[in-house]
């Protein structure tokens, strides 16, 4: 048994030692290995699936460049990933593959080609990302943000912990895994034993660049000793919501966990190019781009038109790794794949309120009550577990008397706007588009209905155990697309249940 690591101790009871049987079987979606697939004699259709037998070699060539250690330049095609395009020089000849578009794609990633209707829709307001979140990430954090893009490099998808053969996952195919068990009981597995801490769980080169602002590096700098806690019970602001009139918004129509399930009215996007708000071509936008705060891992926007003026602007963050709690120097709840959210709710362009998603609930403040930089509000992010609260501090939960609790500082200032993924959605149509800021941001990953992790550990499992009903490892998350974007209140529960929205902290 290998030493316990600083992350995962206390209590580790083994490395995992289940090797992959050479007699498992293997799912596969075209029974069993298959040849490139022949092209269609249609002139219409021909050159699409050239491009995509040109694909499928380059990942054919690539598995033989791991399998024989045979990698090299002459390899190399490339790939892209949810974050920055870089632009290579004019003398790089590298052949990277194309992802061509349906030629009757109604989802056109120009805006040049938008009707004045899709130009609307697809619109981020400027108020928005003047009122972006600001994310203060723990000092002494181990598992700092990810891209989705590159988390899928590192898992492999299976079904009832068998590999399921198919395509390697990108974020333009991530959908075609919904086609077994509607992708309800599909997991991103990881191809490392997370307890060993491979780079692509940790990505400390992910920790968001030193701000350049006096101010900020100020409260950067405050004294520990200021910290407080989130307080449980006081002034709410419901009363007003309700006479204002945003309290409730909406139809409520919101895909739910209990409804997974492949979606057949979106429209497929294959882009070239990867652009993300931050990357070259957004520059010339002094209230988008600034120095300092930058992630290299992007935050993902997507924002819900309510009517009657409602917005709902959701900002998602995603980690590789979520390290779980401690109780009675006993971990519990680690998991592959970790996504976050805060909500900020808007009428007539105004900020009224934010949610702040902790593990299965969460808290909602008024714009008012929250801490601010300028304009933009400030969350907390928990060590290890990444839940996010409106104040630094220890923060219990579930338990009596602090047993499990959370812990957030004033460690690394995180800007989202300076590297993000920008989308519109209309959960009455469950339609994501690619926004006007980032029209070629893929869409399929979205649609994906299975989870973002690891299934559950068996017990047989060196890694698990259990004490009480709770497990060490449990399963990934499902994506954003199953955290009720339709929501009609800011809270993140029931449209049926009360929202309570402090008017304090």
């Amino acid at each position: 048994m290998s030493s316990p690591n600083r992350y995962l101790t206390p209590h580790r009871l083994g490395a995992h030692d289940r090797p992959r049987q050479p007699s498992e079987k293997i799912i596969s979606r075209m029974g069993g290995g298959s040849p490139l697939p022949l092209c269609p004699q249609s002139q219409v259709l021909m050159k699409a699936c050239l491009a995509d037998r040109k694909v499928a070699a380059i990942r054919q060539q690539a598995a033989a460049c791991k399998l024989f250690g045979t990698c090299g330049r002459t390899h190399w095609r490339g790939r892209w990933r949810l974050g920055d395009f870089v632009d290579h020089d004019e003398d790089d000849e590298r052949d990277e593959p194309s992802f061509p578009h349906d030629p009757n794609d109604r989802n056109k990633t120009s805006p040049d080609d938008w009707s004045d209707d899709e130009r609307v829709i697809r619109d981020i307001p400027q108020f928005v990302l003047e009122h972006a979140p600001l994310v203060h990430l723990f000092s002494g954090e181990g598992f700092w943000p990810s891209d989705i893009a590159e988390h899928l490099l590192h898992v492999s998808p299976e079904l009832d912990y068998v590999p399921i053969d198919t395509p390697d996952p990108n974020l333009t195919n991530l959908n075609d895994l919904n086609r077994w068990t509607k992708g309800r009981h599909v997991y991103l597995t990881s191809n490392d034993d997370p307890e060993t801490l491979p780079d692509w769980i940790t990505k400390e080169e992910n920790i968001p660049e030193d701000l350049e602002d006096n101010y900020i590096r100020a409260m950067a700098r405050a004294d520990d000793n200021d910290r407080w806690e989130i307080v449980a019970e006081g002034k709410l602001a419901n009363d007003k919501a309700i006479q204002e009139g945003w309290y409730e918004a909406g139809d409520g129509n919101s895909v739910e966990e209990s409804d997974i399930a492949d979606n057949s009215q979106h429209v497929s996007v294959r882009p070239t190019k990867v652009k993300t708000v931050g990357s070259r071509a957004y520059t010339k936008n002094p209230q988008v781009v600034k120095k300092g705060g930058r992630s290299g891992a992007p935050a993902i926007l997507v924002v819900v038109d309510k009517g009657d003026g409602i917005v709902d602007a959701f900002w998602f963050f995603f980690y590789s790794f979520n390290l779980g709690n401690v109780v009675f120097n006993i971990r519990f709840g680690n998991h592959v794949g970790d996504w976050e959210h805060v909500c900020v709710r808007f009428q007539h362009g105004i900020p009224k309120a934010v949610f702040f998603s902790e593990h299965n609930f969460g808290d909602a403040y008024s714009y008012e009550a929250v801490q601010k930089i300028g304009k933009r509000p400030v969350i907390y992010s928990a060590t290890g577990s990444h839940a996010m609260y409106a104040a630094p501090g220890t923060h219990s939960y579930i338990l009596p008397f602090g047993l499990l609790h959370d812990q957030t500082d004033r460690g690394p200032l995180w800007d989202p706007t300076l590297n993000a993924h920008t989308y519109t959605y209309s959960p009455s149509t469950d339609t994501l588009r690619p926004s006007n800021l980032t029209p070629t941001s893929p869409i399929e990953w979205f649609y994906f209905a299975g989870q973002w992790g690891d299934r559950q550990y068996p017990l047989d499992d060196g890694r698990q155990y259990e004490f009480a009903g709770q497990f060490h490892y449990v399963s990934g998350p499902l994506g954003p697309r199953f955290k009720r974007l339709g929501r009609k209140k800011v809270c993140g529960g029931r449209d049926d249940e009360i929202c309570n929205i402090k008017d304090e902290l």
